[in-house]
């Protein structure tokens, strides 16, 4: 089964993504704390296989949060779909994000998404 760890401080965003990704078949995990080093340290303990990163948190800054992804050896190449409702693809992608949805999307372009990027992890 596949671990997806979801970034997102939207409550209601988050149980309805834990849903919806629980409904097919992925394991989840998410950062109660906002702030960039307790998500990182989530991320290293949780190791999912994605992680699904919001562009803008309470604390911190998802953009700010893939380019220390990237600087990490660990972390460096961990599959990262970040999302955003203002269009923020091409600083998403130039700072490593492996795809970029503009909110709100359909369900179904998120788990094809999802599915395509574990499916080209050649990493792990």
């Amino acid at each position: 089964m596949s671990k997806v760890m979801l970034i997102e401080d939207d409550e209601t965003m988050l149980t309805l993504l834990s849903t919806l990704l629980q409904l097919e078949g992925f394991e989840i995990c998410s950062s109660t704390d906002y702030n960039q080093e307790s998500i990182l340290t989530t991320i290293r303990q949780e190791r999912p296989d994605l992680t699904l990163l919001d562009v803008h948190l309470r604390q911190s800054n998802g953009i700010d949060l893939i380019k220390h992804m990237r600087a990490d050896p660990e972390l460096k190449d961990l599959r990262v779909l970040m999302t955003s409702g203002l269009n923020y693809k091409e600083e998403c992608l130039k700072a490593g994000a492996d795809n970029f949805l503009l909110k709100p999307y359909m369900p179904d372009d998120l788990i094809k998404s999802i599915k395509f990027l574990i499916g080209n992890n050649h990493s792990g």
